[in-house]
């Protein structure tokens, strides 16, 4: 198959989440199966064109209100054969940032950018001669490719390809006022015609999901919890009426950049077989945030981001939080590295100089990451929602066992511990409070004391499970084979 993705974010050169991970390695996974995948995103400033061949000549987009003039950049992703395409258009995405030069402020044109991203794709398609089977969007920003392909494409050579939308977080959804509409180039009779229309406003990925052939979600659970009314964000019911043609698949990994026995960022590698450099790596850890250096403490690890979705308020709340109690209570240690709000950041700061066993980290550091996940004996994630969830995979596969709250990915992934048998794969909680984060943390530290054995099977249990990106990669080709006999069907 021919199969263009279009997306805002594609790692390693443009990330703010999980989005940019997940289509760099579905891209690739694709592509080792044989198919022809390339990827669109815009240029942004902070992409150098050094490294990069301009292709082709000048585009021109077209608005309702606005014409605009854009070269297109390419080059190969690493270590695969897939193709990118970089949108440059500096009026546009010359900017030192994705969405905003901040999390706490967007930039106001996000609607003019991110249509124009989705109209281009259409454009470069054409300048290239190559029109794909399936173009697969990704989230908000893109959302609106699979409704010019049920409107202005439908009946151009674009007709039978069929187009794929991916919810990697129904969080966010690209609701606008309506006066952005024309940006889109579409006539008002496609406002409310193509799903644009949402209380008076515009939401790009409600239209994306009326249009696109089918829609996936990033886990079986999470597909599940989108289409309740605790869960749907207030498409719901439109996630309802979809169903049949809504999937959830799981994210993979990927097992070249996260695995113990290769990792360039540990200082020793192992595997199920061997754990010693695990010991290693945990001492090295201890030492270099300045935590007392002993094999016998456990220790828990956090990665994340310090927003709400994170459950960041039940841990490290000044009024609310559970990690106080935790530090008081459980003889253990704790190391986090992580970025966010503010007021969270100071938290973590605060406890660092309080606790001699805790350690915090503000900002992201890809070589600490990677030490925290093996070093750690447990790995603390609390999200209130987790659409699909990477670092409880990474520390599956590292021998780090997860705590997590019972949601999304999390539940598809992580098998709650059986203290009968000594079976799982981690400790699940069902609610998310503070005392359920501190129950289940006691928990885990309760078996690490009196079942050693059951620690030492957890590990081996989590670190043989395969959660590389070759089996999603095969229900994904599936899923456009299903797509495009429905677009045909159109």
């Amino acid at each position: 198959m021919k199969i263009l993705f279009v997306s805002s974010e594609l790692t390693p050169f443009a990330k703010s989440g999980g989005l940019g991970d997940a289509v760099s390695s579905l891209a690739a996974a694709l592509s080792k199966l044989g198919h022809d995948v390339r990827v669109l995103i815009p240029r942004y400033s902070f992409i150098s064109k050094n490294m990069l061949r301009r292709v082709n000549g000048l585009l021109e987009i077209q608005t309702a209100k606005d014409k605009y003039h854009a070269f297109i950049y390419t080059t190969t992703m690493p270590n695969s054969q897939v193709k990118i395409y970089f949108l440059d258009c500096e009026a546009l995405y010359g900017r030192n940032g994705i969405y905003g030069y901040n999390s706490a402020q967007e930039f106001t044109d996000n609607p003019k950018r991110f249509a124009m991203l989705s109209r281009a794709a259409f454009s470069v398609c054409r300048s290239l001669g190559w029109i794909p089977d399936i173009i697969h969007a990704n989230d908000w920003p893109s959302a609106p490719v699979p409704v010019y392909l049920t409107t202005v494409e439908k009946n151009t050579e674009f007709s039978e390809t069929a187009g794929i939308l991916t919810i990697h977080n129904l969080g966010y959804q690209g609701i606008y006022s309506r006066e952005h509409f024309p940006e889109l180039g579409l006539g008002w009779e496609y406002y409310y015609g193509a799903g644009f229309e949402y209380y008076g406003n515009i939401n790009f990925l409600k239209a994306g999901i009326m249009s696109a052939e089918c829609i996936t979600t990033v886990s079986p659970t999470y597909a599940m919890e989108i289409q309740t009314p605790s869960g749907g964000f207030g498409l719901d019911g439109l996630l309802r009426q979809r169903s049949r043609d809504l999937v959830g698949i799981l994210n993979g990994i990927d097992t070249d950049l996260w695995n113990p026995s290769n990792d360039p960022y540990l200082p020793a590698h192992y595997n199920v077989e061997d754990l010693s450099g695990k010991a290693t790596c945990k001492a090295a850890l201890q030492k270099e945030l300045g935590l007392p250096v002993d094999p016998e403490v456990p220790l828990i690890g956090m990665v994340t981001r310090l927003v709400e979705q994170k459950g960041i308020s039940e841990v490290f709340g000044r009024t609310y939080g559970s990690m106080r109690k935790i530090l008081d209570t459980i003889h253990l240690q704790v190391a986090v590295l992580g970025s966010g709000d503010a007021w969270a950041e100071e938290a973590i700061m605060n406890f660092s100089a309080q606790y001699p066993q805790f350690k915090g980290v503000v900002g992201y550091n890809e070589r600490l990451a990677h030490l925290i996940e093996a070093g750690s004996d447990f790995f603390l994630m609390p999200s209130r929602y987790e659409p699909c969830g990477l670092n409880q995979m990474y520390s599956l596969v590292y021998g780090t066992l997860p705590i997590v709250h019972r949601t999304g990915g999390l539940a598809d992934t992580v098998v709650n511990y059986n203290q009968d048998l000594g079976e799982g794969t981690g400790f699940m909680f069902d609610d998310l409070t503070p005392q359920s984060v501190y129950d289940t943390v006691g928990w885990a530290i309760w078996a690490w004391y009196n079942r050693p054995k059951h620690i030492v099977n957890l590990r081996t249990y989590a670190m043989r499970q395969d959660f590389s990106w070759a089996r999603s990669a095969e229900e994904y080709i599936r899923l456009y084979e299903h797509a495009i006999s429905l677009r045909k069907a159109r």
